[in-house]
């Protein structure tokens, strides 16, 4: 058979076996990633049915994916958003990542491994899956709850922590010093300083000018531009995933709200592909020896997000049945860990890290919907609870 056609046909079967699997996982009620990231360990080295012309193509499908997964995230925030949750949450945010992050900071130094690649593994633990309790808050109906805004403003710090974090491991993993770290902080801070200035002072005109009528040509524009911006933030050092977030900010209004719209099947498509690229490099048989050290990480981040959703969702007056759903939307990790963990593998961090990270975010993924939907239960914190918080 030609070339082509494999590819074809191999591209086929993927997509289609992504679809059973989305399938699937909306009817159990949890989060795909975790299937998507066992059908990569099933197409990759080692795996049952290795791709064999394919997973170049799927490489570069994974690079989109990233960027189409952060101009979404971009676009669900206005720079008033930011704005608001900079001046209140900032009490909030730093006691997330002290609670989040530590532990997989030390977690990284108990296996031995170099303080670059202990912090990667404190990103990893850190993060909550934006797309997951966003669609979460939308399957369940709790839009109106109190919590609601407090969780989303505790993601909203995350991202803008990410958007410093990841140009700086980016250098780190290169092998940069101090000074070229220096740097690249300043450098992040400023980029991320200077498009929420614009997007405040000029981000409505940006946008007039970015909006189309026809939808092709919004679509093509927003694509277009979302690729052009990571590629150029990645020459520049500062990372793709940056630049795609930015951009996603620096748009608002219609242009935002017709581009969320169009661009949702793309990031689903793309996005899948990703998670399985990164299965794909993941060799089944190193899941097994990481799996103990997974669970008791997993473990561990979950109690730490139900602790970090008490606490943000207390000090705002919260009753204690929206505390536990906070907590509880806020354990899900997904496809940030699996973007910090792939810099890392990509990098040539410790070979431990991609099973870890992998088999965490496996665990995490399906407990975190599921825990969500049992904090929804009238009888998960007794038969005397009330269903509406005080």
């Amino acid at each position: 058979m030609p070339s082509t056609a494999v590819l074809l046909v191999e591209l086929g079967l993927v997509v289609v076996g992504l679809a059973i699997m989305a399938r699937l996982a909306g009817r159990l009620g949890f989060s795909p990633i975790p299937l998507y990231l066992l059908a990569g360990f099933a197409f990759g080295k080692g795996g049952l049915v290795p791709l064999v012309t394919a997973e170049a193509f799927i490489e570069l499908g994974a690079d989109i994916g990233v960027i189409l997964l952060l101009v979404m995230l971009g676009l669900q925030y206005s720079a008033e958003d930011l704005k608001d949750t900079l001046g209140s949450s900032g009490p909030t945010g730093l006691t997330n990542l002290a609670l989040n992050m530590g532990p997989g900071v030390a977690a990284g130094f108990l296996l031995g491994w170099s303080p670059v690649e202990a912090v990667l593994l404190g990103g990893i633990t850190y993060m909550t899956s934006s797309g997951v309790v966003a669609k979460l808050i939308e399957d369940l109906g709790w839009v109106g709850n109190r919590e609601a805004p407090v969780v989303l403003s505790i993601l909203v710090m995350e991202d803008l922590t990410m958007a410093v974090y990841l140009p700086v491991m980016a250098v780190l993993l290169r092998g940069g010093g101090a000074g070229e770290g220096i740097v690249s902080v300043v450098v992040a801070v400023a980029a991320v300083g200077a498009v929420l200035l614009f997007a405040f002072r000029y981000g409505a005109q940006m946008s007039r000018l970015v909006f189309s009528r026809s939808d092709e040509a919004l679509l093509l524009t927003i694509f277009g531009l979302a690729l052009v911006v990571a590629g150029a933030a990645e020459r520049l050092q500062v990372s793709a995933a940056v630049g795609a977030f930015l951009l996603g900010i620096a748009l608002s209004g219609h242009a935002a709200d017709r581009a969320r719209f169009l661009l949702t099947p793309l990031r689903d498509l793309f996005g899948a592909v990703f998670f399985v690229f990164f299965g794909l490099q993941i060799d089944p048989s190193t899941i097994p020896p990481v799996l103990l050290a997974a669970v008791g990480l997993a473990v561990v981040g979950l109690a730490t997000k139900l602790l970090t959703g008490w606490l943000s969702t207390r000090r705002v007056g919260i009753g204690r049945r929206g505390q536990f759903r906070a907590g509880a939307l806020l354990t899900a990790r997904g496809e940030f860990s699996i973007a910090i963990a792939a810099l890392g593998v990509g990098a040539g961090a410790d070979p431990m890290l991609g099973p870890l990270a992998a088999a965490y975010v496996l665990v995490l993924a399906v407990a975190g919907p599921l825990l969500a939907r049992a904090a929804g239960s009238p009888t998960v914190l007794g038969a005397g609870s009330s269903r509406v918080d005080v």
